[in-house]
């Protein structure tokens, strides 16, 4: 692999990172909007209209694809839309989660939750290979937790989180591992937009089973045009698509060292557009989570652990 290559995968990553960072954002900002009716905007608006632009346009970008490449491209199989359909449950279950999370939550708390990924994924890597994980790994937890203890502000009694956003908030870092554990094993020879496109596919089906159950008012088609097209492109398309081409440049040491640049970008936008106040020991804990990621990670390029 040359520095060149390396960078680039750095750069589509950081950006994919990024993009991902803005969405918690959009998303609140969507909440506090209106459309025509003056409602304000549901859930289930939000969520259905970024998984249905999103999937629009991983379909033109297939169609794209299949023109320009023609016979070149591989035609995902029957067990393979099958496989990236159910692991993409995962995916609709995140954004239900995380998006109910920010409604009782600061945007700056939820992404700090969403980060819980980093322990989750050694806990599952442990049950699944059956072994203990090596010492750095346990030696980075530790760190995550307490950084998260700092970042969300547990240790100031009097401005407690809302249990409801943070039980929600540990419940989309759940769904998040799994779909980052099954995307990375599942169909890894098909183009990265066939299996955005399915897995997308599979979100949906329980993000219209979420939509059917808790929207109570006539759905507001306003937000396809207001937020829709941003929440889609933030949420669904940019991410997963530069996510996909830059991880087998970079590897998963860098790449994910790399990828926790979300975590800063979505404090500081929350901060600048939402006005949230984000304090020194909150940012001491951020700086200590991603410090364990960057130390973790380093030790498995290494070491090979």
């Amino acid at each position: 692999m040359t520095n060149k290559n390396i960078l680039k995968g750095v750069f589509l990553v950081g950006l994919g990172a990024t993009s991902y960072g803005m969405l918690a954002t959009f998303v609140k900002m969507a909440y506090d909007d209106t459309g025509m009716s003056g409602n304000h905007f549901t859930p289930a608006e939000v969520i259905t209209a970024q998984f249905v632009l999103g999937i629009a346009a991983i379909l033109l970008i297939n169609a794209f694809q299949k023109k320009k490449n023609g016979a070149a491209v591989k035609k995902a199989s029957a067990t393979n839309v099958k496989h990236l359909m159910l692991a993409g449950t995962s995916t609709g279950l995140t954004s239900i989660f995380y998006y109910l999370a920010v409604r009782y939550i600061p945007v700056s708390i939820g992404i700090v939750l969403l980060m819980q990924t980093v322990w989750m994924g050694v806990l599952l890597e442990m049950i699944l290979e059956k072994k203990l994980p090596s010492k750095i790994k346990i030696f980075a937890v530790i760190i995550v937790l307490i950084g998260t203890v700092l970042a969300t502000n547990l240790i100031d009694a009097q401005s407690f989180p809302d249990w409801r956003g943070l039980v929600l908030g540990l419940l989309a870092a759940a769904s998040f591992t799994t779909t980052m554990f099954t995307a990375n094993r599942i169909a890894t020879d098909i183009s990265s937009a066939q299996r955005s496109l399915y897995m997308l596919l599979g979100g949906a089906v329980l993000v219209l089973i979420f939509a059917l159950a808790t929207q109570h008012t006539p759905f507001n088609f306003d937000i396809f045009f207001k937020w829709g097209i941003l929440l889609a492109l933030f949420g669904t398309v940019i991410p997963p698509m530069l996510m996909n081409a830059g991880f087998p440049l970079t590897g998963i040491g860098l790449g994910s060292i790399v990828s926790s640049l979300e975590l800063p970008v979505s404090v500081t936008m929350a901060y600048f557009l939402l006005h949230e106040e984000v304090l020194m020991v909150q940012w001491a804990g951020i700086l200590m989570i991603i410090g364990a990621i960057v130390v973790m990670n380093v030790k498995f390029k290494r070491t090979g652990d």
